[in-house]
């Protein structure tokens, strides 16, 4: 009987620890740059987020599945399944997901505002634009996101370097 109490008191302590670290957010975070998974990983928990790692498209697509995902950030070269594909299959999913587009192919703003994309985000990564764009897409109202995903009114948030 010992035992089992502090069995469940162990339980307990985890569940009031978990309740204690209130996150921002849970974020899918699919890159095949280990650098830059681990990297972005550390910057965004750092911050007060949950990161879900992938390594592919189906992977991301795996994960989402598993978790309840607030936000995908998304490369568009990976292997398996590229960017452009896991982000069709996931807006399939879930229509009203925000997810940011990450990278380094010239020119792919006009497909983000066709797409419905919450934000183009061009490598290298401005970690300050991005955290800000990860904030304003949590925070925004869903009557947004849908006249942008309708293109009512393509409001796709370019995220640029400076240079």
């Amino acid at each position: 009987m010992k035992g089992g109490e502090s069995k469940r008191s162990g339980i307990e302590n985890e569940k009031s620890e978990a309740m204690g670290r209130m996150t921002k957010g849970l974020i899918l975070l699919a890159d095949d740059d280990e650098g830059v998974l681990a990297a972005l990983s550390d910057v965004l928990r750092s911050e007060g987020y949950e990161v879900v790692v992938a390594r592919n498209g189906r992977e991301a697509i795996a994960r989402f599945y598993e978790e309840h995902i607030d936000i995908a950030l998304i490369d568009l070269n990976m292997p398996v399944k590229g960017g452009w594909e896991t982000f069709e299959r996931l807006t399939t999913i879930h229509p009203l997901l925000p997810i940011i587009v990450i990278t380094a192919r010239p020119d792919q703003y006009p497909l983000a505002v066709a797409a419905g994309v919450g934000a183009l985000m061009e490598k290298p990564l401005d970690l300050v634009l991005l955290l800000q764009a990860i904030q304003d897409l949590l925070s925004e109202p869903i009557e947004q996101r849908l006249s942008r995903l309708t293109g009512k009114r393509p409001i796709t948030r370019y995220l640029q370097t400076p240079v």
